[in-house]
């Protein structure tokens, strides 16, 4: 693995992905070559992450991939340091996810997008879900954080939700005061 190269070989891996998307081919699995899928692997990612960009790069021109990038940097960061370069063989549960409603400190979604941005640091979502989501993205920009800012604030608090709450609560009245 090179790492110097990582942002170069991730841009054209996202290029092909939006453009293959854009041409109407479906499948994660269909997009990339079986040295790319060792490449995904050998960072942490999987063609599915690249998948779920391109869809909705190509439906709603988000999340782009300047926040990918950043995102899947975090995700990669982890995946070496915290993982020793070895993923995880858990699949988180979908069905453990608090219900989009639930709110922390009167914040809404929170609760939802942290076990999420967990999941997404370990690797371990499934492929039906996808950190940086529409709704994950208007929790985003309600709150006035960028996704991968998230993700790097989970990994330091990661097993003190408090810690995470209260961080996005002090974002949040700041981001209100601003708009005000």
């Amino acid at each position: 693995m090179k790492n110097y190269h990582f942002a170069q070989n991730f841009r054209e891996l996202y290029s092909k992905a939006t453009e293959l998307y854009a041409s109407g081919q479906r499948g994660a699995d269909t997009f990339f070559t079986t040295a790319e899928k060792a490449w995904l692997a050998a960072n942490g990612l999987t063609a599915q992450h690249l998948y779920d960009y391109a869809e909705d790069q190509n439906d709603s021109n988000e999340p782009g991939y300047d926040n990918a990038l950043m995102i899947e940097f975090i995700r990669r960061a982890y995946f070496i340091e915290k993982q020793g370069g070895r993923a995880s063989t858990t699949v988180f549960d979908e069905a453990k996810l608090p219900a989009k409603t639930a709110t922390a400190r009167g914040i809404e979604w929170l609760p939802r997008i942290i076990p999420k941005a967990r999941a997404k640091l370990r690797g371990e979502l499934p492929a039906n879900l996808m950190f940086c989501c529409g709704g994950d993205r208007k929790f985003f920009k309600t709150h006035d954080i960028l996704p991968a800012e998230f993700l790097s604030v989970v990994w330091n608090h990661e097993n003190d939700d408090n810690a995470i709450i209260g961080w996005v609560a002090a974002r949040s009245s700041t981001a209100r005061k601003a708009a005000a």
